[in-house]
């Protein structure tokens, strides 16, 4: 099994009050380079801070590095549009930040993505890959592209109060400025990402479809921003068995929306949920008042380790938190530096 972390970001997540990815929405465009670097290192190397909620809820990559200690797996980074550089290794398909899909034109050159991830996922070699997301304001671009396709679904949010009614507006405005109506890219899904969609969507729905080509078993980690490009590979033919898997946080806010989903894209669904104890520590506290809920492929990576492994799963995930200096001051605004150049 490889784990593959596609990471990029999109304009979209600078709008105010849609996503808890970032201790502000400037901070959260460092979010996907240091996710990827607490993947592969534990802590963030070059990025200038720990990716934290405005209240100081971590990010989820703490949860999946946390799995991998304990129940080593390979991982690769893909570049999928990172603002910033990140010091992890990275595969590198040409792939630009998304705009802010209230623009006309979120991803213009989404087709060229897809394809040229789906030639790198068929031949990648492994036979199970695991493909995990991060991308500040993913779930806004997911709405977007489920309406662009004529999908009812909602979506999840990072923060405990889903912003949902301001997400809905800010898809209208996309649709609208690209002169769609909701339901207009239902043959068209690669169209839903040009227009109201994000680069991450493109790169995750491509090695998706390449690996099943390939005759590769392929989970798509993450709730509902994977639901999404679920979505988009039905609605561009692609079949196969594709499994979904995501955290327990996920599946108590979207209830039986999930699994309806799920069912309607002809996904399998796998629910992991960590035992966090609201008591025990402050990370665990915000997770289980309903911030984070997912990203980073931390659902996919509960789903590997058994019961018994999951004390030491959190004995990690309380020390790689101390070690990064979560605590209850962590969503204190930090000054990100000058320009990326900067970031030792």
């Amino acid at each position: 099994m490889r784990l593959i972390l596609a990471a990029g970001t999109t304009e979209t997540a600078r709008v105010d009050g849609i996503s808890a990815a970032g201790a502000t929405p400037s901070l959260a465009m460092y979010t996907p380079a240091a996710d990827a670097e607490i993947l592969v290192y534990g802590e963030p190397v070059a990025s200038p801070v720990t990716p934290v909620s405005p209240s100081g809820a971590v990010t989820p990559a703490a949860v999946t590095r946390a799995v991998r200690d304990v129940r080593d797996f390979p991982v690769t980074i893909v570049d999928a549009g990172l603002a910033v550089d990140t010091a992890a290794p990275t595969v590198d398909l040409g792939v630009d930040p998304g705009a802010d899909l209230r623009s006309e034109g979120a991803v213009p050159d989404a087709a060229e993505i897809f394809d040229r991830a789906r030639r790198y996922g068929a031949a990648i070699p492994d036979d199970e890959l695991v493909i995990g997301e991060t991308i500040p304001g993913g779930t806004t671009t997911a709405l977007g592209a489920l309406r662009a396709l004529g999908e009812p679904f909602g979506v999840s949010s990072s923060l405990a109060s889903n912003p949902l009614e301001r997400k809905r507006a800010v898809v209208r405005k996309g649709l609208s400025a690209s002169g769609l109506e909701p339901g207009d890219c239902e043959g068209a899904p690669l169209a839903a990402i040009e227009a109201v969609g994000d680069p991450v969507q493109a790169v995750v729905a491509g090695i998706a479809a390449g690996g099943l080509a390939s005759g590769t078993d392929v989970t798509l980690a993450g709730g509902t921003q994977q639901l999404a490009i679920a979505a988009l590979l039905r609605r561009a033919g692609v079949d196969g068995a594709l499994t979904i898997a995501t955290t327990s946080f996920v599946a108590d806010d979207r209830g039986d929306e999930l699994s309806n989903a799920a069912n309607r894209f002809d996904c399998d669904l796998v629910v992991a949920d960590p035992g966090f104890d609201a008591g025990e520590h402050v990370a665990m506290a915000r997770y289980c008042a309903g911030e984070v809920k997912e990203g980073v492929a931390m659902g996919a990576a509960l789903s590997l380790v058994n019961e018994r492994d999951l004390p030491a799963v959190r004995e990690r995930f309380v020390g790689l938190c101390d070690r990064l200096g979560v605590d209850e001051s962590a969503g204190e605004e930090l000054a990100p530096p000058e320009s990326p150049s900067e970031v030792s």
